[in-house]
C-alpha cells in the first residue's frame, strides 16, 4: 500500500528505539525504523528473532513494523511473542494486539485484549461497545451487499473510488507513462497517481488511463471528491506545490488537502486548503450534499486517537471556516479514516476503534444525530482493511477497497450492489390501555428521553389508543407514559436495529373507588404481604407496602378494615390456623404501632383454607408456589 499505508501509519506513536548497541544488525534495523524504511527493519528483525532472540523492545519494533503496514497476520505472531515475554505493556499494545487477534479470527482472545486496553485506558476507551456479542450484532447486518472485483485492478495498490463526469475516478501505484514516480521509501513501492475509467453502458470499465497531469505529480496523489457541477475537485496529495516539497521538522513529507478548478476544459489553480500543516497531516475529503462542508480525516492537533474525522465550513466566498472534530461518539483512540457522504445523508468511513472484524472496517452513521455508528457487516468487511466506501444512492451500486486474500494486488477495488438497506434505527410501538379493564386509551401522552434523560421526542397515542415512535438502534431510552386521571408510568427501552419492539402499556388510575369488601392490596395492585415458613415476624420488604395502607386509613378517618392471614399447605390444618392467626396479629399491632387504632383493625387467621394455587397436601411445588400462599389481605369493613 502507498499513500493510504502512509497516512495511516503516520499518525501512529513511534516508539522510542532502546535496543542492545553491541548487536550489529539489530542497530542497522534501528536507525532504519527511524527513517521508516519499515520492510528494511523487518527483514533484518525478523532474521533475528527468529534465530531465538528475545527482546521486548525488538518484537515491538517487529510486530509495529507490520502493523503499519497493515499485515496483521504476522503482526500478531511477533504482538504474541511480546506479551508472553511481558504481559504488562503500555495501553497501545493491548489495542494494537487486539486488531491483530480479530484478522486472525480470534475473536475471545481479543475482546480480553481490548477489554485490558480499556482498564488501562481509564476514560479513553476505544468504544462504549465492549460486550463479547458484539459479533452477533455484526451477523445481524451482515448480508446487505453482493460484492465482486472490479475490472481495473492491478499486481499494485489499487484503491478508493468516485464517480466523476460517468468516469470511475482512483488511486493506483501502478506504473503507466505519466508524471516520473519515485520509490516510496516506506514500502519500496511506486507512489500512487489519480487514474480514471470509463464506465460503459453495460456499467463494465474501460483500461484505465491516468488522470490529468495538472493533478498527478511525482508524488502521491489520492482520494478525490468532485462538486456536482463538475467545477471543483478537492483531493489528497503529498505536500508538494508548484515544484517544491515541504516537509515537518523530522524531515517527513506529510499529506496534506488541494483544491482545483476547471478551467477551459482542463484541471487548473491547484491550490492548498488553509488549514493544511507541515507538522500534521489531512486527507481523503468528502462533500456534504449541500456542498458547504467539507469531511476529512487527520491527526492535527485535537485528534482523539490516531487519526479523526473532521468537518470545516466552506463559505460562499470560497474561504474556509475553523476545522472541527466530529466528537467521541465517531472517533475512537483508534483511526479514524475515509469518509463519505451517501445521498441518504449517511456518514460511511472506516475504523478500526470501532469494533469490527478485523483491521479497518466500514460504518455507517446518520449525519442528522451523529450518535449510533453500526459496523455494515460482511461481505465488506473481511477480517483485514476494508475502507474508501462509496455508493450511488439511486442504483445502489458503489464501490469499496479492501486488501483481503483473493485479490489482485495488495488493496483492491471491489463493486458491490446493495441487495437491503440497513436500518440504524428500531421502531418501538404498542397500545395504551387501561390496567382496570384493558380499554383502549386515546390521546394519551408518550415522551421519549434518552440515557441521559434528555428529552428525544413527544407523541400522542391516536384514537385508538396506538403509538408509534422510531428511535436510534442500539441505545437504551426512558419512554414516559401519562394522561390525564392516571398515573405515570416509565419504561426502559433497550433498543436493536434487528427487530421491531412491541410495548404495550397499561396505565393506573390514579383514584380508584373502593368499596365495602374490597381488598386493598387488589385495589392498588399491591405486592402481597409475604412471610417466611413458620414465621409471623413482618418482614422488611413486607414494610414498605404495609405503610401504603397506613397511608389510606390516616386520609380515611372513617374506614375500618379487616387484616386476613393466610398459609401454605405444608403442616397440619390446626397448626396452619394457628399460625395464620398469629401473623394476622402480627400485622394489626404493627398497624397500631404506626398509628392506626386499634378499634379500625381486625384480624383474622384462614390457615391453608384458600389456596391461591393447586400446591395442597401432598403435591410437589416450588418455594416459590408455595411462598404465594403466605400471603395477607386487608379487607374494607365500612367507610363512614
Amino acid at each position: 500500500m502507498t499513500i493510504k499505508t502512509f497516512f495511516l501509519s503516520l499518525i501512529f506513536s513511534v516508539v522510542a528505539i532502546q535496543l542492545h548497541a553491541q548487536n550489529a544488525r539489530i542497530a542497522v534495523a534501528t536507525k532504519d525504523y527511524e527513517k521508516l524504511a519499515y520492510i528494511d527493519a523487518i527483514n533484518i528483525y525478523e532474521r533475528v528473532a527468529e534465530k531465538g532472540y528475545k527482546d521486548e523492545d525488538m518484537f515491538k519494533k517487529l510486530a509495529n513494523s507490520y502493523y503499519f503496514n497493515a499485515d496483521f497476520a504476522k503482526a500478531n505472531k511477533w504482538y504474541g511473542e511480546l506479551f508472553a515475554l511481558n504481559s504488562d505493556q503500555e495501553p497501545g499494545y493491548y489495542f494494537k494486539y487486539s486488531q491483530t487477534l480479530k484478522s486472525v479470527g480470534d475473536y475471545e482472545k481479543s475482546n480480553l485484549m481490548l477489554e485490558k486496553f480499556n482498564e488501562k485506558s481509564g476514560n479513553n476507551k476505544v468504544s462504549e461497545k465492549t460486550q463479547s456479542d458484539y459479533i452477533d450484532q455484526i451477523k445481524l447486518n451482515s448480508g446487505r451487499f453482493l460484492i465482486y472485483n472490479a475490472e481495473v485492478n492491478s499486481k499494485f495498490s489499487d484503491y478508493g473510488a468516485f464517480v466523476y463526469n460517468n468516469k470511475l475516478i482512483f488511486t493506483s501505484a501502478r506504473r503507466i507513462s505519466g508524471p516520473s514516480k519515485n520509490v516510496f521509501l516506506w514500502t519500496n513501492k511506486y507512489f500512487s497517481n489519480l487514474y480514471q475509467s470509463n464506465i460503459k453502458a453495460d456499467e463494465s470499465l474501460s483500461e484505465p488511463s491516468p488522470f490529468e497531469n495538472e493533478i498527478n505529480s511525482k508524488f502521491n496523489e489520492s482520494s478525490a471528491v468532485f462538486t456536482k457541477d463538475g467545477s471543483t475537485m478537492y483531493f489528497t496529495r503529498n505536500n508538494f506545490l508548484n515544484g517544491k516539497r515541504g516537509s515537518n521538522d523530522k524531515e517527513v513529507t506529510l499529506l496534506k488537502l488541494y483544491k482545483a478548478t476547471m478551467q477551459d476544459g482542463k484541471w487548473d489553480n491547484v491550490i492548498e486548503l488553509p488549514f493544511n500543516s507541515d507538522q500534521y497531516s489531512c486527507a481523503h475529503p468528502a462533500l456534504s450534499l449541500d456542498e458547504k462542508t467539507l469531511y476529512f480525516a487527520s491527526n492535527m492537533p485535537g485528534t482523539l486517537g490516531e487519526s479523526d474525522l473532521f468537518k470545516v465550513a466552506i463559505h460562499d466566498d470560497g474561504t474556509f471556516g475553523t476545522p472541527e472534530n466530529l466528537g467521541d461518539v465517531i472517533n475512537t483512540k483508534g483511526r479514524e479514516t475515509f469518509p463519505f457522504i451517501s445521498e441518504d445523508n449517511e456518514l460511511y468511513f472506516s475504523s478500526n476503534g470501532h469494533l469490527g472484524l478485523g483491521g479497518l472496517d466500514i460504518f455507517v452513521t446518520s449525519l442528522k444525530s451523529l450518535n449510533d455508528v453500526q459496523n455494515v457487516g460482511e461481505p465488506v468487511n473481511s477480517k483485514q482493511d476494508d475502507f474508501a466506501f462509496y455508493m450511488n444512492t439511486q442504483s445502489r451500486n458503489g464501490f469499496f477497497s479492501s486488501n483481503r486474500e483473493g485479490g489482485q494486488g495488495e488493496d483492491d477495488i471491489y463493486r458491490f450492489k446493495e441487495i437491503k438497506t440497513l436500518n440504524t434505527t428500531c421502531t418501538v410501538s404498542g397500545y395504551v390501555f387501561n390496567k382496570d379493564d384493558y380499554q383502549i386509551l386515546p390521546n394519551a401522552k408518550v415522551r421519549v428521553f434518552d440515557n441521559n434523560y434528555k428529552l428525544v421526542d413527544t407523541i400522542e397515542s391516536d384514537d385508538k389508543g396506538f403509538y408509534k415512535v422510531d428511535l436510534d438502534a442500539d441505545k437504551v431510552f426512558y419512554v414516559r407514559y401519562a394522561k390525564q386521571d392516571y398515573e405515570t408510568k416509565e419504561a426502559a427501552i433497550s433498543t436493536s436495529s434487528s427487530m421491531p419492539i412491541n410495548m404495550p402499556i397499561y396505565l393506573e388510575k390514579r383514584l380508584k373507588p373502593v368499596s365495602v369488601g374490597s381488598d386493598l392490596a387488589s385495589t392498588l395492585n399491591m405486592s402481597s404481604i409475604y412471610f417466611d415458613k413458620d414465621k409471623w415476624k413482618i418482614r422488611t420488604d413486607a414494610e414498605f407496602q404495609l405503610q401504603k395502607i397506613v397511608e389510606i386509613m390516616k386520609d380515611n378517618k372513617g374506614m375500618k378494615i379487616e387484616i386476613r392471614s393466610y398459609t401454605d399447605s405444608r403442616q397440619t390444618k390446626d397448626y396452619n390456623y394457628t399460625l395464620s392467626n398469629k401473623r394476622a396479629k402480627a400485622t394489626k399491632d404493627w398497624f397500631i404501632k404506626n398509628g392506626i387504632q386499634a378499634n379500625r383493625l381486625q384480624s383474622k387467621g384462614f390457615g391453608e383454607s384458600q389456596l391461591v394455587n393447586h400446591c395442597s397436601d401432598g403435591v410437589k411445588c416450588s418455594e416459590e408456589e408455595h411462598q404465594a400462599n403466605r400471603r395477607s389481605e386487608f379487607v374494607v369493613l365500612s367507610i363512614d
